[in-house]
């Protein structure tokens, strides 16, 4: 599950970039002086869509944000520190959760935003 989000995550969030990256080049190429009406085509449909591929950065980011409770769940589901002792300690855990955390993971601005959903 957690490998799951993680995935989730980075498929987000390079296909929204690079999403949001083609999208810019086509406003711009739209706007260039002499565009063709196929450029100014694609430069209106980039315009009217970028806000979908800039939330699938953000769902990206909440996938991440997601490991610090799952990771913390699991952790403890599987027995804990009795269980792995040494190899995974309660403060690598911490750790690692707080890497992942929505503290950590979330984008801003964020309260409020509302793009495509």
């Amino acid at each position: 599950a957690l490998a799951g989000l993680f995935r989730g995550y980075r498929g987000f969030s390079e296909r929204g970039w690079r999403l949001t990256l083609t999208a810019i080049e086509q406003i711009r190429a739209g706007e260039h002086p002499g565009a063709s009406p196929r450029a100014k085509a694609a430069a209106k449909f980039a315009r009217e869509n970028v806000g979908l591929y800039i939330e699938s950065v953000y769902d990206g980011h909440f996938e991440l944000a997601q490991i610090e409770k799952k990771l913390r769940k699991a952790y403890a589901n599987l027995g804990g520190p009795a269980v792995f002792g040494s190899s995974l300690t309660a403060a690598e855990v911490e750790d690692l959760a707080g890497a992942y955390s929505e503290a950590t993971a979330r984008l801003h601005p964020h309260v409020g935003v509302r793009f495509g959903s």
